[in-house]
């Protein structure tokens, strides 16, 4: 286990070999196979802009995690109060013991590049906002997106399926909301490691009370999703637009990987 604030040694990370798969993805329904979760926690909201303080993987099969792998990452830049106030994670306690902002943002892709060769999907919450981050990252640091390395999915993301599954529902939909409904513990809201186990465990929630979604192979839960999520920006922008409020920026629109649309990134 990757405890958080350590960094992953050189053998940890020789590990994550993109080539060491070799295992065809399982024939049987989804939860019961392969399932890897990812959260980000950041330096602030704006996924062209703001970069990692932690991150943090859970891999899970048949219900049960079967590794983790967590890190504190130095962003080389303050991290303001207000981001500080929602996870707790201060500039000084990064620099102390993060990861390099180049190294962890490589880990991170080779991890995602590995799961995707694999086909093991990725679940996690609002995962465009996590994803376009290091999308960013890789474009700064190598001239090559998450694409351009290898990576295509699939995503299983708990806020776009849980849209499109029950639209009608009045409420919160943040993760802590979605672990509500669904029955989901989560012992600490803003933490990687927790964010992420929990936003699986609502997804796998989600596939036993959709029938569906369990039945559903990933690859086209994945293409579905992307639809969906088009769906759901062009009605809240329509309404945005109703009450004369300022329309959806046309990244909104993109998913799971947002498009800067040649957009000043804020990544040195």
């Amino acid at each position: 286990m990757q405890r958080r604030g350590r960094r992953p040694s050189a053998a940890q990370l020789a590990l994550f070999d993109p080539a060491g798969c070799g295992v065809p993805a399982p024939s049987h329904p989804w939860g019961g196979g392969e399932l890897l979760a990812f959260d980000l926690e950041t330096t602030g909201t704006d996924r062209f802009i703001d970069v990692p303080v932690s991150f943090a993987f859970v891999w899970m099969r048949e219900g049960r995690v079967i590794d983790r792998l967590s890190a504190l990452v130095d962003p080389g830049r303050p991290i303001p109060l207000e981001a500080v106030a929602v996870h707790g994670i201060t500039g000084p306690e990064c620099s102390r013991e993060g990861m390099r902002l180049e190294d962890a943002a490589e880990l991170i892709t080779t991890v995602l590049v590995d799961a995707s060769r694999c086909a093991t999907p990725l679940v996690g919450m609002k995962l465009d906002f996590d994803l376009t981050i290091i999308d960013v990252l890789c474009r700064a640091n190598s001239g090559r997106g998450l694409a351009d390395r290898g990576w295509d999915g699939p995503v299983l993301d708990a806020l776009v399926l849980d849209r499109h599954l029950d639209p009608a529902r009045e409420g919160s939909r943040s993760l802590v909301a979605l672990c509500a409904h669904y029955g989901v513990p989560i012992a600490r809201p803003h933490s990687a490691p927790c964010d992420a186990e929990a936003a699986l465990r609502v997804v796998l929630e989600m596939g036993r009370r959709f029938e569906a979604l369990a039945v559903a192979t990933p690859s086209k839960l994945h293409r579905d999703q992307v639809r969906y999520h088009r769906r759901w920006a062009t009605a809240f922008d329509e309404r945005r637009r109703r009450r004369a409020l300022p329309p959806l920026d046309e990244s909104e629109w993109d998913w799971p990987v947002a498009s800067s649309r040649g957009r000043a990134l804020g990544v040195a």
